[in-house]
């Protein structure tokens, strides 16, 4: 089998870490199945699409909505590189799935309005599938309401042209949409269970997404319902396309 590819951004080794291993996890990949390269610490090498079954984007510290002049020179390459890619990626309809940064990277290329109208808090939220999303392969064997972890300083306001809504929630109406057939996006991280999450917050408790004295608060607002059928998503993603 060709492997899988995840892009990360994350600088913490620790964060990395455990987001590579939970989408190993959760996409039943074995050793060597996914590859991964760090953006955040070296630019994106030279990559011929057809080497790879699929790319996975994960999630990222950084705010694709922020004012150019506010962003990190890492950062601006970051982005210009992961423009290019999705270029690429949806100009040949390759099996792509961005999860919560990759809402803002493929929105931003299609044309979409990305800000922080819909930001979330940290924590569980019910995710509802539009009519669209029930019939989805990517989201077979996942039940019309679900729940799920979210938590972000910005979602997309104004869906790009040309897109497939496939899940939506009552605070945030992007949490899941569709480029072509095969390019995928969602706000929620698909990749996470409680202690995943639970791990990210205490690592990020100073990055902005809640006061760092609300941490106790917000650890027990996450272990409030069971978080389980988003992990499903991340399986059929690998079972469609893994060649």
């Amino acid at each position: 089998m060709k492997p899988f590819l995840l892009l990360a951004t994350r600088p913490e080794d620790d964060v990395a870490d455990a987001e590579y291993e939970a989408f190993v996890r959760f996409g039943g990949l074995a050793d060597g199945e996914l590859r991964r390269v760090r953006l955040e610490a070296a630019p994106l090498p030279d990559l011929d699409l057809d080497d790879w079954s699929g790319i996975v984007v994960g999630g990222s510290p950084f705010t694709s909505s922020d004012p150019d002049p506010d962003k990190t020179p890492v950062q601006r390459r970051v982005e210009a590189e992961l423009d290019a890619l999705v270029a690429e990626v949806v100009r040949r309809d390759v099996p792509f799935l961005g999860a919560c940064y990759g809402v803002g990277t493929l929105s931003r290329y299609q044309g979409g309005v990305v800000d922080g109208t819909y930001a979330e808090p940290v924590g569980p939220v019910d995710v509802n599938l539009t009519p669209e999303g029930l019939s989805d392969p990517l989201l077979e064997g996942v039940p019309p309401t679900f729940t799920a972890f979210v938590g972000h300083k910005e979602a997309c306001r104004t869906l790009p042209p040309g897109t497939t809504l496939l899940a939506s929630s009552a605070a945030c109406p992007v949490q899941m949409f569709r480029v072509r057939t095969n390019v995928y996006a969602t706000q929620f991280h698909p990749e996470l269970d409680l202690p995943g999450i639970l791990h990210r917050v205490a690592a990020y408790r100073y990055a902005g997404y809640f006061a760092p004295d609300e941490l106790d608060d917000v650890v027990a607002r996450l272990g409030t319902v069971p978080v389980e059928q988003p992990h499903q998503i991340l399986a059929n993603f690998v079972r469609r396309y893994a060649r």
